[in-house]
């Protein structure tokens, strides 16, 4: 974001765009790599292309840093950046599709490769794998707290060139250490992927839907393997089935499937049964995510318009100052499952204090505060800006009244987020936890391309003939209290919505559907 605007002199909400365009194809990536490496590669061949195409990216990135004539020259006068052309765009277009390219294979396959490693049959493997969680999750923490902090002061205050060569360095160090195990690694070969089954399963019901499904008295043992109840789907669910009715030459003399697209397993119909239980709490998650994406994009630009000075002689860079979103992450989550959990459990009864949709509902509610939180606080540094800024019309209020906000947003996306990867994992069988990984990141993506879209109809609707847009380039002329306070709105609305989804939603494994709605109403 900083780097954009002040090095390649892109207009601040242009800027904004552009990065929740990319964290949103980045995030949507996986699910595109995940599916390459269930039924091609395989998870050593993904991780292979994805990380030297990911350090190929970050090469093209940090020659636009250090070759003055791949970004925009300076106006003498000013000495600010004169703006993008078309080349200088391209080649930076070009850095960010091969990061795209290798987060899509690098992000769902990581973690699964090293869970590959571990005999979960022995207790030898269970314990290691265990240890391995522990580090996997403690390293990648640690090291993003060093990107966020150590890194951005560098390219900040030191160089951009060299703030972006240590991270590509790091890339390249990383792929040597990897391919330095080759000979000790267990390699999983690809056995398929769940979402061709899915596909399957809805073109083959497709084709069928005119067939009607047998009776039970007529065919017994098929209905018992066909019909199952799914929760309030139950008309959708039967058309499901009719994908497993066996006709004349469907099946093969050895009993498989002569064509998958016409005649699917029962196991193939389920897992579609299983996303559309869960695709509906999983819609719910997006826009909870839209309040925590700003942490990146306007609190940044907000920081960059207040006093970031820490004494007399330290300045914290703007994209710093997310950290303090992630710390709060890092010092809630053991108070929570130390404490919180404990105290829950004894009240409720319930393992893990409260339950998974009553996790990511809290989320949700703090997701809201932290948005109301963020336009009042705004509000004050507009004012502030308005009638003491400086020239460039800083306001002298310090940045860490973004603070409150920020750790708002921490908390609730230790509430909301953790509860979606735990939620993801627990309700989807074994065999589809490629796809519950993915399904996270696509929540991520989702809430990005939506930030997108409300900046682009905020900054239409409201900037009326001569009049500012709430979301201007100058966010002192602009209102981004007001486009603050829209996300607290669209946030209350969700939620609403969300209760009724957990209202109707039925646990894996409960025989009958239960009104977890008093569960839901228990958090508030």
């Amino acid at each position: 974001m900083v780097y954009l605007v002040e090095q390649y002199g892109m207009r601040q909400m242009a800027a904004a765009t552009l990065c929740n365009v990319f964290s949103g194809t980045s995030n949507a990536a996986p699910l595109l790599g995940a599916f390459v490496s269930d039924a091609y590669w395989g998870r050593f061949r993904t991780l292979t292309y994805a990380s030297v195409t990911t350090f190929v990216g970050m090469v093209v990135l940090t020659l636009t840093a250090a070759v003055p004539q791949l970004r925009p020259p300076v106006a003498e006068q000013s000495g600010q950046p004169l703006g993008p052309s078309g080349a200088h765009l391209a080649i930076l277009f070009l850095s960010l599709g091969l990061l795209v390219l290798g987060a899509g294979g690098v992000r769902p396959c990581s973690l699964p490769f090293g869970v590959d490693q571990f005999d979960r049959s022995t207790e030898q493997g269970r314990r290691g794998l265990n240890s391995f969680f522990n580090w996997y999750y403690s390293i990648s923490t640690a090291a993003t707290v060093v990107a966020m902090t150590a890194v951005v002061y560098i390219q900040d205050s030191v160089s951009w060139p060299l703030g972006f060569g240590i991270p590509t360095a790091l890339m390249l160090l990383a792929i040597i250490l990897f391919f330095a195990g080759i000979r000790l690694y267990v390699f999983v070969p690809p056995d398929g992927s769940v979402f061709s089954g899915v596909l399957q399963a809805l073109v083959a019901a497709f084709r069928k839907r005119k067939l009607r499904l047998p009776a039970p008295n007529d065919a017994v043992e098929q209905e018992t393997l066909l019909y199952s109840k799914c929760d309030r789907l139950v008309l959708l669910c039967r058309f499901l089935n009719k994908a497993a009715i066996v006709c004349e030459g469907d099946m093969k003399e050895d009993g498989r499937s002569a064509d998958p697209w016409k005649l699917c397993s029962v196991q193939q119909i389920e897992e579609v049964k299983c996303l559309m239980r869960i695709a509906p709490i999983w819609a719910s998650g997006i826009i909870c995510f839209v309040a925590l994406t700003q942490q990146w994009t306007l609190a940044a630009l907000q920081s960059m318009k207040m006093d970031r000075h820490l004494g007399p002689s330290f300045q914290i860079p703007p994209g710093s100052l997310g950290t303090i979103c992630l710390m709060a992450i890092v010092l809630f989550i053991p108070l929570y499952d130390q404490i919180l959990v404990p105290m829950a459990t004894s009240i409720t009864g319930v393992e893990g204090g409260i339950t998974l949709l009553q996790r990511q509902g809290a989320g949700m509610a703090i997701a809201i505060m932290s948005m109301v939180v963020a336009g009042l606080v705004e509000k004050k540094r507009r004012d502030s800006a308005l009638a003491h800024g400086g020239a460039d019309g800083t306001s002298p209020l310090s940045a860490m009244w973004l603070a409150p906000q920020l750790c708002l947003m921490g908390v609730a996306e230790a509430f909301n987020a953790v509860g979606q990867v735990e939620f993801y994992n627990r309700q989807f069988p074994e065999h589809m936890q490629t796809l519950a990984g993915s399904l996270f990141h696509c929540s991520l993506a989702g809430a990005s391309y939506l930030s997108s879209f409300l900046i682009a109809f905020v900054r239409k609707s409201t900037g009326g003939p001569g009049g500012a847009s709430w979301l201007d380039d100058d966010i002192n002329v602009g209102r981004v209290d007001y486009y603050y306070y829209l996300i607290a709105a669209l946030g209350v609305g969700n939620l609403l919505y969300f209760m009724v989804c957990a209202h109707l939603y039925r646990y894996k494994g409960t025989p009958e559907l239960e009104d977890v709605c008093k569960d839901i109403k228990a958090v508030f």
